[in-house]
């Protein structure tokens, strides 16, 4: 499995990334290769408030659904769009084109309490 040291992770299989004010965020390499090939994303609104640990959003697959959980709170600032006709991309890239969301968090700093590489993968 590819977990980038450079990434946060929360134990729900999401990932974040900063970019300035902003967090990048998807699910990990571990989560698309569980629930292999994706076939649908529904991603949350430009907009809407997303809170920590709760549903934000949900992948499908050929095998399963499963929930997207937010890692942070923050309001959502931009959607990956790309994804509604290619959710496939989330297996080829899951760290690279594959994201899902961005948010403006309420706290930066909360990015802090989620797990490193090292502690991600010690709890798969």
């Amino acid at each position: 499995m590819n977990h980038p040291s450079d990434i946060r992770y929360a134990s729900t299989h999401e990932w974040v990334r900063v970019e300035g004010d902003l967090i990048i965020t998807g699910i990990s390499d571990h989560a698309q290769d569980a629930l292999g090939d994706l076939v649908y994303v529904e991603a949350p609104e430009v907009g809407q408030e997303v809170i920590a640990t709760e549903q934000a959003g949900i992948v499908e697959s050929v095998k399963t659904a499963s929930d997207i959980h937010a890692p942070i709170s923050g309001i959502v600032v931009e959607v990956n769009t790309s994804l509604e006709d290619d959710p496939e991309t989330i297996n080829e890239d899951p760290y690279g084109k594959g994201w899902i969301y961005k948010i403006k968090p309420h706290n930066i700093a909360d990015v802090e309490h989620l797990l490193s590489n090292t502690e991600y993968e010690a709890g798969l």
